[in-house]
């Protein structure tokens, strides 16, 4: 059996808000083995980023609280964790690309005191070989000129090159795990592709495993070993990567894989793209029994509505929360 790095039961993570309780992660079971890449997807407000806050421990309190549940990695539970020894995983052990490389850099310090910030931090270093290791860094994900690069601030450089420090000052300290929460957002094709590659490239060099989060089925089926679905707060289909495109089984899952183009069908056949009709429940304030995703489900029955379905096995390594299996 493969070793777990990182083992999440039970999770729940709510904000407690004036107009209610927010149920923002209710209930959520993953887990990361070493060295793979476990996509995480699902439309905003499912829950995914709260998700990887949660593993971080960066949920901002007041309002939110992780009111239920174990986060395991490597053997440590991290929710009993003092702050302090919190902080020398975080960074360190477990490291985050945050999904806002343009609000995530600090304005008022140059990338390169930035990242050179948590490698003096975490690996003890000089001022001087801090900021040579900060230059290492720029040259590994690819940013020409490093050695002028890490002078400048981050108003200086483009959103892929933004994107490419914030990799850069997540890897500084060769992380087990990187929580990569959408590190393609805003990014246009081209560049979109060469931070792919440059994870996976990444990934085989250092050996790490990669908890990637994003809505865009395309990056999980050319990144992902393991694919976990989300919605309104919960996991309703977790698979490996091939099975679950080739046979998606929750109708949630059916539905975003189908409201993605087809290059190789255009040709051949007209098709409309299908949409999910509705929104994403907020998840505010008491939640009624049953299967968040019935109000939105063509094969809904009543007895979706009655009790929430849990996530089963169907078939090996294929588990799925819905009342049709």
């Amino acid at each position: 059996m493969t070793e777990r790095l990182l083992d999440v039961k039970g999770l729940k993570t709510y904000f407690y808000t004036d107009e209610g309780i927010v149920r923002a992660v209710d209930g959520v079971d993953l887990y990361i083995n070493k060295g793979e890449t476990l996509g995480v997807v699902g439309e905003s407000g499912s829950g995914k980023s709260v998700t990887a806050l949660s593993v971080m421990r960066l949920i901002p309190q007041p309002p939110g609280r992780i009111v239920e549940g174990t986060i395991v990695y490597d053997g440590k539970k991290l929710l009993e964790l003092p702050p302090a020894q919190m902080r020398k995983i975080r960074g360190k052990e477990i490291s985050m690309i945050f999904q806002e490389p343009m609000t995530s850099l600090n304005p008022v310090f140059t990338v390169g005191e930035q990242i050179a910030e948590a490698i003096r931090l975490h690996e003890g270093l000089g001022r001087r070989d801090a900021m040579a290791k900060a230059v290492e860094m720029l040259k590994l994900v690819h940013i020409p000129n490093a050695e002028r690069r890490v002078k400048e601030y981050p108003h200086q450089l483009s959103g892929g090159m933004r994107q490419r420090v914030m990799i850069g000052m997540a890897l500084s300290c060769s992380p087990n795990l990187l929580i990569a929460d959408e590190p393609t957002t805003a990014l246009d094709v081209t560049i979109q592709a060469q931070i792919l590659e440059l994870l996976n490239e990444l990934k085989a060099k250092l050996g790490m495993a990669i908890m990637l989060i994003t809505h865009d089925m395309g990056v999980i089926a050319e990144t992902a070993q393991r694919v976990v679905v989300m919605y309104g707060a919960q996991i309703v289909e977790e698979a490996p990567v091939t099975e679950l495109f080739k046979e998606p089984l929750h109708p949630y899952t059916q539905g975003l894989l189908r409201s993605i183009p087809r290059i190789d069908l255009a040709a051949t056949r007209k098709q409309k793209l299908e949409a999910i009709p509705g929104t994403v429940p907020t998840l505010r304030g008491d939640v009624k029994p049953g299967c968040r995703f019935a109000p939105r489900c063509a094969f809904a029955k009543p007895m979706c509505t009655e009790n929430t379905p849990p996530l089963k096995e169907i078939r090996p390594g294929h588990k799925v929360a819905c009342v049709l299996y």
